[in-house]
């Protein structure tokens, strides 16, 4: 049940900072942003029947179906602020890049809470683009900075960065990267700008990124199941959602840990370093062949030109289901229309890659992205249907 709403601009932080911190003090009801008909946002108030410390409710990005309300606790959120300070050896101020309506902006925020400091609001009125992140991070004043990042926009600042944006980078104490995989020429151009480089991985049912750069947070525990999907347990996972609670196929406790179920498949080397596979839902089954999609998307990202790369299966009266790829071009790499590159790529991949080779291209400048950043896997599969029309 929401118990009431208000409307504030873009920048102004303020109103949600004060519902925050009411709510983790237990002076106030549990907050939700959501985003309003013109795009503003709105800041409402939830009640949560059974979670009485709740603080927030984040809905989770909706990329794979219908959102779902996740309720995060004052525990869970202070367990993952304190872990994220220790990981990142100490706290400071954040800049906030992304949309706060969901966990990562709201994390900026909780953790700008606990330190004690404020952040700075990256004015997207205009889109997130390499002048709006370098204005804002211009006026961060504390020693320690921090922002949080999706690879798309870390892509977009790397771009023939200027002088001044290069330099904002690498003052950052620690740039979160999550939301999506990077790909590894994005990690490698990274480092090669000196960029204090952070990957994370976790969802809202987990306060957000609770695993970086393969290794739990201080409070995290980390399993494979039998059928390869990653388990993520511990002092940061979610109470439930507002909507489904016991949703014991997702959330369970065992030994006294609190447990969240991913739908991603992942390995644990001997160290306890995790490495993300993919979605459990990414497996293409191709004329009786099982095709990884995360793999074969790494590979078209190989390709010269290539920015990024989505890749599903559609249905197919030939195959079953058919591989498909949604690329975004570099802009100008090949000199050539979008349509004439992406014949190019298609003969290059299916020599090197044969059989489980894209059958169906489209290119376009960029994938189809949803506010909060990530790739909009939804939205790029129905395009893809569309092209290859079920052949």
């Amino acid at each position: 049940m929401n118990l009431g709403t208000q409307t504030i601009g873009p920048t102004d932080i303020d109103p949600v900072l004060k519902a925050l911190a009411a709510a983790l003090h237990g002076e106030g009801p549990a907050v939700e942003l959501s985003t309003g008909p013109n795009g503003e946002l709105v800041v409402g108030h939830t009640e949560t029947p059974g979670c009485d410390d709740a603080v927030a409710v984040v809905r989770t990005s909706g990329s794979t179906g219908a959102p779902k309300a996740t309720i995060l606790t004052v525990e869970a959120l202070a367990a993952s602020s304190m872990a994220t300070a220790l990981a990142l050896k100490g706290e400071g101020q954040w800049l906030l890049a992304l949309p706060v309506q969901y966990v990562a902006g709201v994390q900026v925020l909780v953790r700008s809470l606990f330190a004690g400091t404020r952040p700075w609001v990256m004015d997207m009125s205009g889109g997130f683009t390499p002048e709006a992140f370098t204005a804002g991070a211009l006026e961060l004043t504390d020693k320690f900075r921090f922002t949080s990042l999706v690879p798309t926009q870390l892509q977009r600042l790397l771009e023939a960065p200027s002088p001044e944006t290069l330099a904002v980078l690498r003052r950052f104490n620690g740039i979160l990267l999550g939301g999506a995989p990077a790909s590894a020429g994005l990690l490698d151009a990274a480092r090669e700008a000196g960029l204090k480089v952070v990957t994370t991985y976790g969802s809202a049912e987990t306060c957000g990124g609770c695993v970086y750069d393969g290794v739990p947070l201080q409070g995290v525990q980390v399993r494979v199941a039998e059928d390869g999907r990653i388990l993520l347990g511990g002092d940061t996972v979610a109470a439930g959602y507002v909507d489904a609670p016991e949703a014991t196929d997702t959330f369970f406790e065992e030994d006294g840990v609190r447990w969240y179920r991913t739908n991603d498949l992942g390995t644990l080397d001997a160290d306890g370093r995790l490495t993300v596979l993919g979605r459990a839902d990414d497996v293409i089954i191709t004329g009786g062949v099982k095709v990884s999609a995360a793999h074969v998307q790494e590979e078209l990202e190989k390709s010269d030109g290539v920015a990024a790369a989505f890749v599903a299966g559609v249905p197919s009266t030939e195959w079953g289901q058919a591989v498909a790829a949604f690329v975004a071009l570099n802009s100008g790499a090949a000199g050539t229309p979008a349509g004439d590159h992406a014949v190019v790529l298609k003969q290059e991949w299916h020599r090197r890659l044969g059989l489980v080779a894209p059958k169906t291209v489209l290119a376009a400048p960029e994938l189809l992205m949803l506010p909060n950043g990530k790739p909009d896997r939804l939205a790029m599969i129905d395009r893809l249907n569309a092209l290859h029309q079920g052949k």
